[in-house]
Order: C-alpha cells, then sequence, then structure tokens
C-alpha cells in the first residue's frame, strides 16, 4: 500500500509539472530549458547526498554514463514532444517503452515470451496509432519523437537492470542530470555558432533574461526531483511487477491537469489509445512477475 501511494503521488507530480513545459516552451528553446533545468536541480542533488538519501558517486563511471547517455537521449525527445504536442499523445508515446522492453528481450536476449504478452504487444501497437492517428494527420518526424522516447527509455530500463546493479539511485540521478545538461550546453553553443537558430522551440537561440519563466524552471527542478525520488522508493519497497502497475497513472493524470489547467482536449479514439497502452504495459507487468519462491526472496 505504502507503495502504490507513493507511486501515485509522484505521478500525480510528474503529470502536473509537466504540463507546464508547454508554457515553458514559449518562451525558451528545449536546449536552454534542459540546460536550466539541470542546473537549478544540481544544489538540491548534492543536499540530498549530504542528508544520507544516496551516494553520488558511480562505482562504474562508463557503465553509468552508458545507461545516462540512452536516458538523456529519451528525455531530449520526450521534452522537445511536450512542446509540440498536447501532453497525452506525448506521455502515450514514452509509456510504449514496457512494449520495447519485451521486444528487445525477446529478440536480441531470446527472452521466452508467452502469448498473452505477445498479445499485450498487439494491443499496444494499435493505442500508439489510434493515439498518433497518421491516417487524419500524416506521418512526421515531430510525430514519432515521443515513440522513438519510449524505444530509448526502454533500452535505460534495461541497460538499469543489467549494467547498473548497486548503483545508489542518486548516483544515476546526478549522471544524467549532469548529461542532460552538459550535452544540452553544447548544443545551445552549436545553435548560436552555427547562427541557424529559427526562432522555433526545438531551434531557439539563448532567450535572457528568463524572469517570466523562472517560477517554472524551479517547479521543474524540484518537482521533478521529488518525483523521480518517490518513483524509486516506490520500487525499492515492492516486487517491481508490483508498482509498475500504478505508474500507468500518469496517463490519467497529465491529461487532467492538461484540461483543468489550459484546456487540452483529447478525442475518443485518443482516450482508447491511452487506454491501450496502459492496458498493454498492466499485462506485460503483471506476467512478467516473479514466482512466489522468486519474491519471497526478495522479501527477506
Amino acid at each position: 500500500m505504502a507503495a502504490a501511494l507513493l507511486m501515485l503521488g509522484a505521478m500525480a507530480l510528474i503529470g502536473l509539472i509537466d504540463n507546464f513545459i508547454a508554457r515553458i516552451a514559449e518562451s525558451i528553446g528545449l536546449w536552454q530549458f534542459v540546460m536550466l533545468r539541470s542546473a537549478l536541480m544540481a544544489p538540491f542533488l548534492v543536499v540530498m547526498a549530504r542528508i544520507g538519501l544516496g551516494r553520488l558517486r558511480p562505482l562504474r563511471w562508463r557503465r553509468v554514463l552508458a545507461r545516462g547517455v540512452m536516458l538523456s537521449v529519451s528525455m531530449f525527445l520526450y521534452f522537445g514532444a511536450l512542446g509540440l504536442m498536447p501532453i497525452a499523445e506525448a506521455l502515450a508515446g514514452l509509456f510504449t517503452s514496457p512494449i520495447f522492453v519485451l521486444l528487445i528481450n525477446a529478440l536480441i536476449q531470446r527472452e521466452r515470451i508467452g502469448p498473452r504478452r505477445i498479445l499485450a504487444v498487439a494491443v499496444g501497437f494499435v493505442g500508439i496509432v489510434l493515439v498518433l492517428q497518421p491516417g487524419a494527420r500524416g506521418v512526421s518526424l515531430v510525430m514519432l519523437m515521443p515513440v522513438a522516447a519510449g524505444f530509448f527509455y526502454a533500452i535505460s530500463s534495461i541497460a538499469t537492470r543489467s549494467w547498473c546493479a548497486g548503483e545508489s539511485a542518486l548516483s544515476l540521478l546526478g549522471a544524467n542530470m549532469l548529461l542532460l545538461g552538459g550535452l544540452s550546453g553544447l548544443v545551445q553553443l552549436g545553435i548560436g555558432v552555427l547562427g541557424s537558430e529559427n526562432g522555433t522551440y526545438l531551434a531557439r537561440g539563448w532567450v535572457w533574461p528568463v524572469w517570466d519563466v523562472a517560477p517554472w524552471l524551479l517547479v521543474q527542478a524540484v518537482g521533478s526531483l521529488a518525483g523521480v525520488y518517490g518513483i524509486i522508493r516506490a520500487y525499492q519497497l515492492d516486487v517491481p511487477s508490483n508498482v509498475a502497475v500504478f505508474e500507468y497513472s500518469a496517463l490519467i493524470w497529465a491529461p487532467l491537469f492538461g484540461f483543468l489547467l489550459f484546456g487540452q482536449g483529447v478525442g475518443p479514439w485518443q482516450i482508447l489509445g491511452v487506454a491501450l497502452i496502459a492496458l498493454a504495459g498492466v499485462i506485460i507487468a503483471l506476467r512478467s512477475r516473479p514466482s512466489r519462491k522468486a519474491r519471497s526472496g526478495l522479501a527477506r
């Protein structure tokens, strides 16, 4: 119950704060937003380490950085999509990651999957089509951004388990913030040097001052840290497959806040698509549960 409530609260917080990225996108570009967000998060990470919430220094730098690169690419695609489309569409694309995890494990790691999880993949694919509606709006790279974010998020999830066992959650979070800030800074520098800025969210030059969006940047930094830490704690309190089911509440919270705060609407077919993606993820989570013997071992 504690893990479920913690996950529900974390997802509600993330669903709330991610809605404000669309407002941030009206004033500054993607790369400046990510860089400033990382800079604001850094002091809080240090404080969290000082008060004993984790270790910032990774045990294996190369593995942690490799995992961080995959997660950074995912977040760049997701944050980019949030500035260009309703949050329900962007979040639905990100939450295709369990489907990609299953496919990667089956095709590359040769893991056996049963008919129910195969059905879950098919259900999830139908959900993606309903959310993106390629026939109605045409296929574009922008439309594929959140799904690509889900793919790279899946790789980072596998890497977390297979490459980074034993690492502190805070060290993984710190390495990712370092990479996000550093890579976005390099891209922002490149935009300025090449003079390729076109005023759009994805390629906007440096904007200063940013007092009009400073409160939302701070909300993003603090809210993201609190939300991610809540997710980590929830997964530490119970078997991951039990907790993962409640993670899909974000697909309810985010569109709800989007509607209440900004009047973002979601069509009936997109609602059905979001529901199918969530259903696919829940099926995969439930069918991936360890045996009763394994669960008792984990409990000890």
